[in-house]
């Protein structure tokens, strides 16, 4: 977990693709599921971590609707951190779509950097 006096910095796709850093969520059943962090952002004095389903193969993402989930992060009684559902629906929105758009721009300037390398 992030230190809470250093600054959150958002995670880049490379070093995601270095070493994927994952957490296991269990949903209300109690069936426990494998998480990858794609994502970190402060906002308004809160940090927030955006999460997808992690799969072995990457193509996998492509082929399908990916799960994105996003929780907050809060120190628990041993001052740990831990990863909560966010309890308001218009915090979620308005986090959700923040990382959204993160995202979208980051795939947007890689298929800017692919189109630029095809036409060299």
């Amino acid at each position: 977990m992030p230190d809470q006096n250093e600054p959150i910095t958002p995670v880049t796709p490379e070093e995601l693709n270095e070493t994927p850093e994952l957490y296991t969520l269990v949903d209300e059943e109690g069936n426990e599921k494998l998480f990858e962090l794609i994502d970190i952002l402060e906002e308004d004095g809160k940090v927030y971590f955006a999460l997808i389903p992690h799969v072995e193969d990457p193509e996998e993402l492509l082929e399908g609707e990916c799960e994105l989930v996003v929780l907050s992060v809060t120190s628990g009684d041993d001052g740990e951190d831990i990863l909560v559902p966010i309890e308001s629906d218009e915090e979620y929105e308005r986090i959700a779509q923040i990382f959204i758009d993160r995202l979208d721009e980051d795939y947007d300037d890689e298929d800017d950097e692919a189109d630029a390398q095809q036409t060299e």
